[in-house]
């Protein structure tokens, strides 16, 4: 048995407000951290790779695993299916790894409510302001127009989410938010119940306090 129960890290927030780039800080930060890879039927974007960014599925073997209960958490997001394959994320917190999820209020819901729901940490990150968050979403330079005006609309319904996590963090500051998520997922893995062996250890303790007696 491992000494740790890996934890189901899941970072949600509105398009802009920081949960890509604080989970690849998180990756660095521990390298034994890993990603989980979620499976889409959009098509791949120039420079992605299957497996790696993500894994790309038609609508019809996606809907399958569906069926199959082999997706922990899947939605319908801007015209295509996303989804977290449940077999490598059983495996990696059984292993007493923990996985780095990116997802919304929906699948985030969807894990906290699944068989493995015990596991999860959820957070929410909040943006300091609205105009921040559309001036973040302009300057990364990934969105035409159009898709800015729908992730800006969108973006109040996700936030109204934010009391359903265990915790919220306001993105006022990069640096200075990165380090309160590694505090919380410190103390989060000193939880009673990530550590498996403290039962054996509290039953040999008992053990040598009756002998002693």
């Amino acid at each position: 048995m491992t000494s740790r129960r890996g934890l189901l890290i899941i970072l949600s927030s509105p398009s802009g407000a920081g949960k890509s780039t604080l989970s690849r800080r998180l990756l660095d930060w521990d390298n034994s951290l890993s990603f989980s890879v979620s499976a889409t039927t959009r098509a791949p974007r120039p420079g992605e790779e299957n497996g790696i960014h993500y894994h790309f599925l038609n609508e019809e073997t996606f809907k399958q695993h569906v069926t199959n209960s082999e997706m922990l958490e899947h939605a319908f997001v801007f015209g295509n299916f996303y989804g977290s394959p449940m077999g490598p994320v059983k495996e990696a917190i059984d292993e007493g790894r923990d996985v780095v999820f990116d997802i919304d209020w929906q699948g985030a819901q969807q894990i906290v409510n699944s068989a493995l729901g015990a596991h999860t940490l959820t957070i929410f990150l909040l943006p300091p302001s609205i105009a921040e968050l559309r001036r973040r979403l302009i300057s990364r330079g990934q969105d035409s127009d159009d898709v800015i005006s729908k992730r800006m609309q969108k973006s109040w319904d996700e936030i109204s989410h934010w009391g359903s996590y265990d915790y919220v963090l306001v993105n006022d500051d990069l640096d200075k938010t990165f380090e309160r998520l590694k505090n919380i997922v410190t103390a989060t893995r000193l939880r009673r119940l990530q550590q498996p062996n403290l039962t054996d250890h509290v039953r040999s303790l008992q053990t040598e306090f009756t002998e002693i007696e």
